[in-house]
């Protein structure tokens, strides 16, 4: 067949020992159709200053966003000098969960809604990606369209971190006590775990005149400032708090300790008197007494405290009625 003999023959003039060879016939399904495309002849693949598998063709999808293609050696420098001039982060982007949880992570406080341009520029990925993956991400639920085209987390992930057992077992355990806690106090009763050189709040309980606080369930919070991160940290092990004793230290107001050794004459006070005290260290309207939270084996699980108004309680007031809290909570933990 004529067309079959064709394809053949122009495909195998396409050889590594025929390199100037026209490469234009494009074989579709049996053969039996062929598409002619100019002839090109490529005179710089021998002398290496052009791989061969630069030369690709980027699909379409329904959408039409260009699929992403890998790019050759020989060409990924020039684009990434060229990305780096631009401002934009170089090298690769990852395999596809760790581009995945990028673009969940563009994510935060301030960025609940993003565009999907948006989420490409803030999860450095290309867009073509960033589509590809938030539409996977939007079937499995992890994240959800709106009717405007804004992209937000979807309730799949809350599903999947109601199981995590340091978060709501932990929570539900501890919710009583907490609700105990601010209801006689009028302030803020606070429930936290450390996540590597961090804490996450599980819980906080606020009073009907509790002193405003920077706090939020599920946010993230430096170990030095904050009262139940001291007693966290107190706790830590001594790796963990060499690393977060090197800095850099952010300072929330002109009371926030930043040097090392005022920090470890804290950390060895309150591991001798069983709380702790962050006068000030967060804003300057409050003042927060944690204690710890242990398991059955006497482990550091987690810590409460109280955060009030400044001046309106002594610490060592405060301090009694969060440890009273916190051994309750220890005592109800599941062995």
């Amino acid at each position: 067949m004529p067309c079959r003999e064709e394809c053949v023959r122009r495909t195998r003039a396409a050889t590594p020992d025929n390199p100037d060879a026209a490469v234009g016939v494009a074989a579709v399904g049996d053969l039996s159709q062929v598409i002619r495309l100019p002839v090109i002849k490529f005179p710089d693949i021998d002398s290496g200053k052009l791989s061969r598998r630069a030369l690709t063709v980027r699909p379409i999808d329904a959408d039409g966003v260009l699929a992403e293609v890998s790019s050759p050696a020989g060409l990924q420098q020039n684009d990434e000098v060229s990305a780096s001039r631009r401002g934009r982060p170089t090298g690769p982007t990852g395999p596809v969960i760790g581009r995945a949880l990028q673009l969940l992570d563009a994510f935060d406080p301030q960025h609940r809604e993003l565009s999907l341009s948006e989420l490409a520029r803030r999860a450095h990925l290309p867009l073509s990606t960033a589509h590809r993956l938030t539409h996977e991400l939007c079937v499995w639920g992890a994240v959800e369209r709106g009717d405007d085209g804004l992209y937000r987390i979807g309730l799949r992930l809350w599903e999947l971190g109601s199981l995590a057992p340091r978060g709501p077992g932990l929570r539900e355990v501890a919710l009583p006590f907490l609700e105990d806690l601010s209801r006689s106090t009028g302030e803020n009763a606070q429930l936290a775990v450390r996540e590597g050189l961090e804490l996450v709040f599980v819980e906080r309980i606020a009073g009907s005149g509790a002193v405003p606080v920077l706090t939020r369930v599920g946010g993230r919070f430096a170990l030095t400032a904050t009262g139940v991160g001291l007693v966290l940290l107190a706790h830590a092990p001594v790796e963990v708090q060499e690393e977060v004793l090197s800095g850099p230290f952010e300072r929330y107001t002109s009371k926030t300790l930043t040097h090392p050794a005022q920090l470890r004459r804290l950390l060895a006070d309150v591991r001798s008197k069983g709380f702790s005290i962050s006068d000030r260290q967060v804003t300057m309207d409050a003042l927060s007494v944690g204690a710890p939270i242990r398991d059955a084996r006497g482990e550091v699980v987690a810590a409460v405290s109280l955060v009030v108004h400044y001046g309106s309680a002594t610490p060592r007031a405060l301090a009694w009625l969060v440890r009273t809290s916190a051994q309750a909570i220890s005592r109800a933990l599941p062995g």
